[in-house]
């Protein structure tokens, strides 16, 4: 009998993305699953129950029930502990999962012996590109960030000729050239401002310099593990935020998308070099969720100061939930490709995406860091 992979509805407030979408149906299909969806969950995405059920989809009668038949389950957000707790023994969850964080909803997925991947953990490895849901979602809020950016801005991006004179094209500075922080930079100079990019990484310097931006060079790097920044000493601190300030300071807007796995977002924009900006300047935080790039961010608010404003979006991917949930149900299907065959479920654990992805399994922490924060290092 094949396994039954179920997808239930997001209930996180403002959450608009979802699993799976139809356009992926076909795909899902050939790993010989069974579909089983809950009513509505593709609603926020666009996606109707009847576009699902075309594909074959079957549509559970409740949440109760979709989360006891399942033996797979498919969610962006980390399910509740509770819902956690009406999983069957031996099932698995495979989702955006929060590890450094949401103790009580982890301790729940162990207790129930339930096996549990975070798509956080996928390891950033070649073979592991396609199920990377953390750049594609992050391309995604890069691009949404320089669109609001260009939304609130009181001045054109591009140069403009007109009758009355020549408009000069808006200065944009991109602070963090990860996926997120070169998608902004891509769509800055889309929309014809001039952009210069930064990051504590100087390998990063050759991809900015490629999309058309000028790389800002502080003298300081913080290459890190797993293509990730390590955290700046208070002297590098120092030495980056005094060579920033100025550029900061100069600009018309700013794109902050500097994060830390695990930690508060590192403090770039103090509120001395927003004083120094020019009224009318917009900053765009991407880290507003982790606590901010900026000194006066505040998550889900817009500040301003002075005549500058602050905006701190929070779950950007999910204000473009039809492409996100696309490239999302994408990622879910190549890493289920690795797990299941001819219906069944079949866990290789000397793989090495299966093996660093799981959080949990059978009533174990499967994931270091977070075993020794609940465990005490104890397994």
């Amino acid at each position: 009998m094949a396994i039954k992979v179920a997808v239930p509805k997001e209930t996180r407030p403002g959450e608009r993305r979802v699993a799976l979408v139809p356009g992926v149906l076909k795909q899902f299909g050939k790993l010989g699953v069974e579909l089983l969806l809950e009513k509505g969950a593709g609603k926020g995405a666009g996606f109707d129950d009847a576009a699902y059920e075309a594909g074959g989809v079957r549509i559970a009668g409740s949440r109760e029930e979709l989360l006891k038949e399942a033996d797979v389950l498919l969610s962006v957000q980390p399910i509740s502990a509770e819902d956690a707790g009406k999983l069957k023994a031996g099932a698995v969850a495979i989702s955006f999962m929060t590890p450094h964080e949401g103790d009580e909803r982890i301790e729940a997925l162990r207790q129930g012996k339930v096996t549990a991947f975070a798509m956080e953990l996928v390891p950033r490895i070649t073979r592991a590109q396609s199920i990377d849901a953390l750049s594609s979602q992050a391309a995604a809020a890069g691009y949404k960030a320089a669109v609001i950016a260009a939304e609130r801005a009181p001045r054109f991006f591009p140069m403009l000729t007109t009758a009355a004179g020549t408009i000069r094209p808006a200065r944009a500075v991109v602070v963090g050239a990860g996926v997120a922080g070169l998608q902004a930079i891509a769509t800055c100079r889309r929309l014809g401002a001039q952009v210069e990019g930064y990051d504590v990484r100087p390998e990063t310097k050759e991809q900015v310099e490629s999309l058309g931006a000028k790389f800002i060079d502080t003298g300081v790097s913080a290459t890190g593990e797993g293509g990730y920044a390590r955290e700046l000493t208070d002297e590098e601190k120092q030495q980056q935020a005094e060579v920033l300030a100025d550029h900061i300071a100069n600009a018309h807007v700013v794109v902050t998308t500097a994060a830390i796995p695990g930690r508060p977002a590192p403090k770039i924009i103090d509120k001395a070099t927003v004083e120094r900006m020019q009224g009318g300047t917009v900053i765009v935080d991407m880290a507003a969720e982790t606590g901010g790039n900026c000194a006066l961010t505040k998550p889900g608010k817009d500040v301003d100061h002075k005549g500058v404003l602050v905006v701190g979006p929070q779950n950007l991917p999910a204000s473009v939930a039809v492409h996100t949930s696309e490239m999302y149900a994408k990622n879910l299907y190549n890493l289920l490709s690795l797990m299941v065959a001819e219906g069944q479920l079949s866990l290789d654990w000397d793989d090495q995406v299966i093996a660093e992805t799981c959080l949990t399994h059978d009533g174990e922490i499967r994931h270091a860091p977070t075993r020794e924060r609940l465990q005490g290092g104890q397994s």
